[in-house]
């Protein structure tokens, strides 16, 4: 596949000659990032093509440190003569910043020493011609699902690979490649009774395509998620359980990750801040972040520093075990880094999650849903109102409403609300259902007790 790419041992000589151009400018440390991947998109609505992307990138990112000063730049253009301008006016910028204690590259001894294949990429190179049959096919498995699904907002199916390099100045460099597939379905379906309309989508991504799930199988998901939607209502205001399915669960876990960034955390903009080794979840939470999973969509031998990525215990029978840092929010907080730097080309790291789960327990999602007299069980959830800083939680959302242990009916146009440290020490049960759909992933949950405002 991509017999265009130039050879891995190409970009990495590329990387360590700007290197040395730097070393030549005066720089005390540097490290280079080489990205080049491609992608296609296509789009479907109603079997007309709708959209077709196809891009294919390729960018170096230098950063350059005089002392404790630093500066960080990238370009696209390969040429010997912009590479050595980008180097010249790098070294320039980083000359003229303030200088900042704690900036620098890891220690010398710290870089990944081993690149395990981790199963990231896949050769398989679909034609355009394939990506909007896949398209086609998952569109109309949803439209002939029922009669009652009139419309279609589209399908789409995607592909890309990519390959990077990393190398800096205490002689670390490293490689991978990673590819992924994906598709999507977003179908409207109409009540004819009351000439009301729903829509829903579903979805389905995996690194090698062969394990992607099939086009008739997406479809007819989003069309069952869709049609589950008809006759939607409010519900009074009250305060009652709240399960989370797997999808908004995984929302959840992603706002507890906002929160033990190492950034948020030296900003004071975090409600997790001063929690290490205090219990901020009952006994049956507990939280990884695995960057060495096999085929994980946060998966990487090496973090964007060069660190090796791990296995992190995160959350411990729910007590607060570590945060997410990268070197430089390491040493902000007196720390050293949990090999989750992130970055892109031309910027600094800062930190972010590989592959961020809870841990599933053995409860059903219909377990819990049987467990509840009254409540709620959401599905989707709408906005941004959470304040990271206190915890403060409220959001507009749509899913069921639960009686007697069973989804009663659908509900819409209504807000949940409470304290995110709160949920967190109020999760009841957690549920058997995790997979993995993208970098953070969490099972179904279920929260004690939240307010529901409605009518």
């Amino acid at each position: 596949m991509n017999t265009t790419l130039p050879a891995v041992q190409d970009y990495s000589q590329l990387a360590v000659d700007v290197l040395g151009k730097a070393r030549q400018c005066g720089a005390t440390e540097a490290d280079v990032i080489v990205v080049d991947g491609r992608n296609l998109s296509v789009q479907v609505r109603l079997s007309a093509v709708d959209r077709l992307t196809k891009a294919r990138e390729k960018r170096l990112g230098l950063r350059v440190f005089f002392g404790k000063r630093s500066a960080s730049s990238s370009t696209s253009d390969f040429s010997k003569s912009s590479l050595d301008q980008l180097v010249a006016d790098t070294c320039s910028l980083a000359k003229a910043v303030a200088e900042d204690p704690v900036s620098g590259l890891p220690a010398g001894d710290a870089y990944a020493g081993d690149c395990p294949d981790l199963d990231l990429f896949d050769a398989t190179d679909l034609s355009t011609d394939e990506h909007i049959a896949l398209a086609k096919r998952a569109e109309a498995a949803a439209l002939s699902a029922d009669p009652r699904v009139s419309n279609s907002e589209g399908a789409d199916f995607n592909s890309s690979d990519g390959r990077v390099v990393l190398a800096n100045s205490h002689g670390f460099v490293g490689d991978y490649r990673s590819s992924s597939f994906s598709m999507s379905v977003s179908p409207v379906a109409t009540d004819p009774s009351t000439g009301g309309m729903q829509r829903d989508s579903w979805y389905a991504i995996q690194r090698a395509y062969a394990r992607l799930d099939s086009p008739e199988s997406v479809g007819s998901e989003a069309a069952r998620r869709t049609l589950r939607r008809l006759g939607a209502r409010k519900v009074p205001t009250c305060k009652a359980p709240v399960i989370f399915d797997q999808e908004m669960a995984g929302s959840l876990l992603g706002n507890l990750c906002g929160a033990l960034s190492g950034y948020a955390l030296y900003k004071g903009a975090s409600f997790l801040i001063g929690q290490l080794g205090q219990a901020i979840a009952p006994e049956a939470v507990t939280v990884y972040d695995d960057g060495r999973m096999p085929r994980g969509f946060g998966s990487r031998p090496f973090d964007g520093e060069g660190l090796p990525t791990r296995k992190t215990p995160v959350i411990e029978r729910g007590v607060l075990k570590s945060y997410l840092l990268d070197t430089y929010s390491g040493k902000k907080l007196g720390l050293a880094s949990t090999g989750n730097a992130s970055r892109s080309v031309g910027e600094s790291p800062s930190s972010g999650p590989t592959n961020f789960f809870l841990v599933p327990g053995t409860a059903t999602p219909a377990d819990m849903i049987r467990s509840v007299k009254r409540g709620l069980y959401v599905t989707e959830l709408i906005g941004f109102g959470i304040n990271m800083v206190t915890g403060d939680y409220s959001r507009g959302a749509a899913g069921f409403w639960i009686e007697n242990g069973e989804l009663a009916y659908p509900v819409e146009e209504i807000t949940i609300a409470g304290n995110l440290k709160r949920m967190f020490l109020t999760i009841e049960t957690v549920g058997n259902d995790l997979e993995f759909r993208g970098r953070i992933a969490s099972p179904t949950i279920q929260i004690s007790e939240m307010t529901i405002a409605g009518d």
